[in-house]
């Protein structure tokens, strides 16, 4: 069986554990494809270096929407981060999105710097990899502003509601180890819900780590345990899954 870890952030300087190490073990696990995904302009240049280093790894380059202050008035920071779109072995644009949870920063810097990667994405046509947190209502019409988007909802944890929204709009689910320890059984009935051909598997590494393993690092090898979980919680065999889910991902950004 093979699985890949569509979200991960075993690149940043700060990642606790040997980034070579772990993807040693992930694949011994059947993980054997990464995506490495930044959330600043220092941080996406280090995942497009780290991908080209890596057989099996690809980057996804990104403003996460706490960094906005930072961002939405320096042309130049943003001409450098939108030079990234164009670098080999970049499949996606993200984490972008809307993070109204703690608000770092404000509404209107989020949303101008949201609009800027959709059209970075159109120009390249490239994926997309949203973080949405308590900000869905203003999210879709900044989203539906621009035709023909394509992409994945990071980080899925929200219920069948949001999930309908999603899926109108032909995007997938990105589900991690959230949903291994959530007592939510709204967000649990959601992620049975999600139909097998719109679902990635992600860790959000090193986040988010799967139960029975909390209190450790996550890492791209716990992606298999999300998987079998979700696989029991859906009523599906782990092989199903995890073929689904492979082929998704590589449809999804392109993986070679």
């Amino acid at each position: 069986m093979q699985f890949t870890d569509t979200h991960c952030h075993i690149h940043i300087d700060d990642y606790p554990l040997d980034a070579e190490e772990v993807m040693a073990n992930a694949k011994r696990v059947g993980v054997d494809r990464l995506l490495v995904v930044g959330c600043t302009l220092q941080d996406s240049q280090s995942a497009v270096a780290f991908a080209a280093k890596h057989n099996d790894v690809w980057a996804s380059v990104g403003l996460h929407p706490h960094e906005a202050h930072n961002y939405t008035d320096d042309a130049d920071q943003l001409a450098k981060f939108a030079a990234l779109a164009s670098q080999p072995k970049v499949v996606a644009i993200g984490e972008c999105g809307l993070d109204y949870y703690y608000n770092h920063s404000p509404k209107d810097a989020q949303n101008t710097l949201l609009r800027f990667q959709l059209e970075l994405a159109q120009q390249h046509n490239l994926p997309l990899i949203f973080h949405v947190r308590d900000a869905f209502k203003d999210f879709w019409p900044i989203f539906d502003e621009f035709k023909g988007l394509r992409g994945v909802v990071h980080s899925f944890s929200a219920t069948t509601t949001e999930l309908d929204q999603i899926l109108e709009r032909d995007l997938l689910v990105g589900l991690n180890g959230i949903m291994t320890f959530t007592k939510n059984e709204n967000q649990l009935e959601a992620a049975k819900a999600v139909p097998l051909e719109k679902i990635v598997l992600e860790t959000d590494a090193p986040f988010l780590t799967p139960a029975p393993f909390r209190g450790k690092v996550c890492e791209p090898k716990h992606v298999r345990v999300s998987a079998e979980f979700l696989s029991r919680l859906r009523g599906e065999s782990l092989e199903d899954f995890a073929a689904a889910t492979t082929r998704n991902a590589g449809q999804l950004f392109k993986l070679s």
